[in-house]
């Protein structure tokens, strides 16, 4: 898990900013039925936000995300991975999610990205992001080449590279259809400064436009309030998001 389950995201809340939410059930082309959290801001959003969770799927940080989003005038949908092996509802902090990332399939989370796209345009976005974290921010960049029309894919500390035997970002690089923003953190235990080298380099050959930042110092989930010491990079990042979506929608 990237964060502790009274964790929050470091961006400050927009006092008096009038937004709404709702717990949802959306069901994928597969027939999925998986668990979703919308935020919207009061009015029209041309703009909308697919967050693709940590492998803990959607909790509170996610939800809290997306709030964030929805202060600033963006549409943001959080889903959950787990629809097909533990069902929709919520679930206790106790929930053993990593039985169930095991029983994950990247094409299987492409149709719940797709779902969540197809919901965001329902509402009238016509510029769609995905935001990811961990094995979200893999994913984030992934949806990027699975055909769902984005404006721009957005990775925190994600792995790019091939797994079991599957290729991952860098291997697909050639085949995405939007920008890319990476946002790695520079201690990460499991992603090295070559994976990112790579990764960044990929993006080049293919002509993707993408920027690939490394928080020198910063480990792996430094997203995070209750990481002060790394409140700079945090703040940084989330600058970098919002000037990336800006300047692609």
């Amino acid at each position: 898990m990237c964060f502790e389950l009274d964790s929050e995201p470091p961006i400050p809340a927009i006092s008096g900013a009038a937004v709404s939410h709702d717990d949802l059930t959306l069901e994928a082309a597969d027939g999925n039925r998986f668990a979703a959290f919308l935020a919207t801001p009061d009015g029209a959003a041309a703009t909308g936000i697919v967050i693709l969770p940590d492998v803990r799927g959607l909790y509170r940080f996610y939800e809290e995300l997306a709030l964030r989003f929805a202060e600033r005038g963006s549409a943001a949908l959080a889903f959950d991975y787990f629809g097909r092996t533990a069902g929709a509802a919520k679930r206790d902090d106790e929930f053993d999610y990593m039985e169930h990332v095991r029983q994950t399939k990247p094409e299987l989370v492409q149709e719940d990205v797709g779902a969540s796209v197809r919901h965001l345009r329902s509402l009238g976005c016509t510029s769609i992001f995905t935001v990811g974290f961990c094995f979200g921010g893999r994913h984030s960049w992934l949806a990027a080449a699975s055909g769902h029309g984005l404006s721009g894919a957005i990775g925190f500390y994600g792995s790019p590279r091939e797994r079991d035997g599957v290729a991952g970002p860098t291997q697909r690089a050639a085949e995405f259809e939007a920008p890319v923003l990476a946002l790695q953190a520079g201690e990460d235990k499991n992603i090295t400064a070559e994976d990112n080298a790579e990764f960044a380099g990929a993006l080049r050959a293919a002509g993707v436009e993408h920027e690939v930042i490394t928080y020198e110092g910063a480990p792996h989930s430094f997203f995070d309030r209750k990481q002060e010491e790394f409140s700079d990079a945090s703040a940084d990042a989330w600058r970098r998001v919002t000037e990336f979506v800006d300047r692609y929608r």
